[in-house]
């Protein structure tokens, strides 16, 4: 495998800006996920990469030689796409086999690629059939067979579980996940769907208008959001806003009253600069005070009013108005609480985030760092 560096690569169509000054470097067997709205740029750096898309300016290096004037054929990319783009006429064994026969690899090398891929796959029964024979998630493995049939030296997807259905898309987001891993593949993915992001990326990209708005693991991502976008658009359900008054190291929302000192990492100094600032609250890091013995560093609102639960099965989101916005949290199952009823919430004041209400980016102190512990990848 190779590694991809991206340096300083801008695209626009005429006067349009699509792609701004984006620089990134993917490591040799890194997956790498770009994520974010329609519109923002990700699927075209993808095509830019694979030659799909010319470079208005920049480099783009693909296992050390710059690659922005060579063709896609001769760039050694294996592109997977959202509508499978496989030849109706062919079959499976035909559309696996078809971009070997077109590099020329002879019969024995063709033999041996098919026979892993399908095995790999799980494709064996299908190798007769014709793609118009064959259920989306079906098809979609077939165009990853074809992609990895190739040896290439990088692996492209662009939202290739987009068309499939809430169960497919969870199977085939595993053995993707799966695949990588086990040839440990450079691969970088695009996708608008922030669960496939976080569960699949070694690395996660942000974009917003053409520009990246952070790059971190998932976990850097999810904890430390550089900016409101980043927090709410990561993150199912989105992150709880909340305006605070400032008034001398403590944040006042409603009749709460929250000591800015007791919240990790946030610059008082700075804090204090400010009229209002937006809280941040992840659903997640809410919890029912009742199931729950006191502990150090944790604020309880108290008489909040449910205006709606959402029983999910293995937990519960729970509606609620707090410093006059929507918001949520999501509670163990054990939590008893009702529609109508007042309920205590809990949250570890080192789980929040200060935002500038004007620049939308996050107070912290110079150098603050996330605890080591909560970026750990469980997949190693």
């Amino acid at each position: 495998m190779s590694s991809v560096i991206i340096r300083n690569v801008n695209k626009s169509y005429g006067t349009l800006p699509i792609v701004k000054n984006l620089n990134l470097e993917v490591q040799d067997g890194e997956f790498v996920v770009l994520v974010g709205p329609s519109g923002c740029g990700k699927s075209t750096t993808l095509r830019m990469v694979a030659g799909l898309e010319d470079i208005t300016q920049g480099d783009i290096d693909v296992g050390g030689r710059t690659v922005n004037d060579l063709p896609p054929h001769k760039r050694n990319i294996a592109m997977v796409f959202q509508n499978y783009a496989l030849y109706p006429h062919m079959s499976v064994k035909e559309n696996i086999v078809f971009g070997l026969k077109k590099s020329g690899a002879d019969a024995q090398t063709i033999q041996n690629k098919l026979a892993d891929v399908s095995e790999m796959l799980k494709l064996e029964p299908y190798l007769d059939r014709k793609p118009a024979d064959l259920s989306g998630g079906q098809r979609q493995r077939v165009a990853m067979g074809r992609a990895l049939a190739r040896d290439a030296d990088v692996y492209l997807f662009d939202e290739p579980l987009s068309n499939l259905d809430a169960k497919l898309r969870h199977h085939m987001r595993t053995e993707i996940a799966r695949i990588q891993h086990q040839y440990n593949m450079t691969a970088i993915y695009v996708t608008h769907d922030q669960i496939e992001a976080m569960t699949l990326g070694d690395r996660v990209v942000v974009m917003r208008d053409g520009i990246v708005e952070q790059v971190g693991s998932p976990m850097e991502i999810y904890l430390q959001p550089t900016n409101t976008f980043v927090a709410t658009f990561i993150g199912s359900p989105a992150m709880n806003l909340i305006e605070a008054t400032v008034n001398e190291n403590v944040l006042v929302i409603d009749d709460y009253h929250i000591p800015a000192a007791d919240i990790a990492n946030v610059d008082l100094t700075e804090l204090n600069k400010h009229h209002s600032v937006l809280v941040g609250i992840r659903p997640d890091f809410f919890e029912d005070s009742s199931l729950n013995s006191p502990s150090d560093n944790v604020f309880e609102f108290n008489d909040i009013q449910v205006d709606l639960v959402e029983n999910l099965g293995f937990d519960k989101e729970v509606l609620f108005k707090l410093g006059g916005e929507d918001s949520k949290a999501r509670l163990d199952l054990r939590s008893h609480v009702q529609r109508k009823e007042h309920i205590s919430l809990t949250v570890d004041l080192n789980r929040v985030l200060i935002f500038d209400t004007s620049t939308e980016g996050v107070l912290l102190n110079p150098g603050a760092l996330i605890n080591p512990t909560d970026l750990s990848d469980p997949n190693g």
